[in-house]
């Protein structure tokens, strides 16, 4: 088999398309997107409107057996993540959102039998999903993955690795858990990629490497600096993961009492702003923003996206890679651990670091073999919305969850809300010890 043709891409469950802005400078034509949610849809109409939307991503398969919509050569998608994230009720299957990752694989079978029909090789597939998929208690990945490689019946496991490749009969599919942190943004984002293709198709070419370099170790960034004028302070030298709620329950996550998602602007206590969210994201200034626009928006929609530098690197590497001349992983096919399944397909689990028989050694870990650190100073901008600094009684309302629920604070982070909390009105405090007052005598 030659180099893989791939020009043109379908999107299912779009959002704000990472994938766009991550694969624009690499010739891949969308063809079509599939999103329902009324903001993100507008983001799509505002930066591509020359993209149709099919909307429901339920009705694709139909659309493309009557050609209503083109067949492209590769599919990317995330399906809904709730059903398997820690922020849901982990239903996994059982959630209707869960149950799209299936419908998922139906919309990859109908653009194969298309192309198929029209002599073109098989699609190509890029999925994305939250960790918590590879322990949901419905084995939901085991059922996404036995029925994309097309086994009968669905792969069991107690807890599903990070990494690992399997051989079907009707696709060759690897996975790979990678974190945004080392790909140059200050985020610690860890999420599942599944990459899929026909049986001449490589996925663990394009998602695993050759291990020839020293483990990376982030460099020391400091929490302390001066941009345009204004004296910044952050907590931590990378971000928890943003989330979709990072709008309006900014106070009653970990980050509040860690402080990765608070900025210190001239002695004030701030939430990132919304700008500062697309930076750590790895979207333009203003990619979300559309005229009169509401700031819990596009936090959600930036929460709910791809981190763009890890969906680039996934993209160059398709483009590079999977076809049949390259080599790089195959010593991977000769592990030790490989488990032949009952139909006679290949599954091969692997380490972070894993060390084949022929004594090679491959990365499949959470890092990519040529890391790259983002920095803080790179995200922070001084001119924030003023409604987004944290007021005495935010600060204070942190600082008493905190003790209700017996969680430390970072200590840096515990100084600056016991400074700005002491600042509280007086009318206030005092409401608050009535309030205190009547609990204590009604118990």
């Amino acid at each position: 088999m030659g180099k893989i043709t791939l020009k043109t891409v379908g999107s299912v469950c779009s959002g704000i398309e990472a994938a766009s802005v991550a694969w624009k400078s690499l010739d891949l034509r969308f063809l079509w997107f599939s999103e329902i949610a009324d903001y993100p849809s507008a983001v799509l109409a505002h930066r591509y409107p020359e993209i149709p939307n099919v909307g429901d991503m339920r009705s694709i398969p139909h659309k493309l057996l009557q050609k209503e919509i083109p067949a492209p050569d590769l599919i990317c998608g995330g399906t809904p993540c709730q059903a398997f994230s820690l922020a849901g009720q982990q239903n996994g299957l059982d959630d209707e959102r869960g149950n799209l990752t299936l419908k998922f694989v139906g919309i990859v079978n109908a653009n194969d039998e298309v192309r198929e029909k029209s002599g073109l090789p098989g699609t190509i597939v890029l999925w994305e999903n939250v960790e918590g998929v590879l322990t949901d208690k419905t084995n939901a990945f085991g059922c996404f993955l036995s029925s994309l490689a097309g086994l009968e019946a669905p792969l069991k496991r107690g807890r599903w690795e990070s990494a690992g490749w399997l051989s079907g009969p009707k696709r060759n599919v690897a996975w790979r858990v990678l974190d945004a942190k080392y790909f140059g943004l200050p985020q610690q984002r860890r999420r599942l990629y599944v990459v899929a293709g026909g049986k001449e198709f490589r996925p663990e070419e394009v998602l695993f490497e050759k291990h020839t370099k020293a483990p990376c170790r982030a460099p020391v960034t400091p929490l302390k600096f001066e941009k345009d004028g204004h004296a910044f302070e952050v907590f931590r030298e990378y971000t928890d993961c943003l989330y979709a709620a990072y709008g309006t329950k900014w106070n009653g996550n970990a980050a509040a009492t860690n402080g990765s998602l608070f900025v210190l602007q001239d002695s004030r206590l701030r939430r990132l702003s919304p700008v500062e969210a697309e930076r750590l994201m790895g979207f333009p200034d203003g990619y979300t923003e559309l005229p009169k626009s509401k700031k819990t928006s596009r936090y959600q929609v930036i929460g709910n996206s791809w981190a763009v530098p890890v969906i680039r690197w996934i993209g160059e590497r398709l483009l590079q890679r999977g076809h049949g001349d390259h080599r790089e992983t195959d010593g991977l096919l000769h592990c030790h651990n490989i488990e032949e399944c009952p139909d006679g397909s290949l599954l091969c689990p692997l380490e972070d670091f894993t060390v084949t028989d022929c004594g090679e050694v491959f990365s499949c870990g959470v890092a990519p073999e040529d890391a790259v650190f983002g920095d803080m100073r790179e995200i922070v901008c001084a001119d924030a919305p003023t409604d987004i600094y944290i007021s005495p009684v935010g600060c204070d309302g942190i600082l008493r969850r905190s003790r209700e629920r017996n969680l430390s604070v970072n200590p840096r982070l515990k100084k600056v809300l016991e400074r700005i909390s002491a600042e509280m009105p007086e009318e206030e405090i005092e409401a608050r010890s009535k309030v205190q007052r009547r609990g204590k005598y009604s118990k």
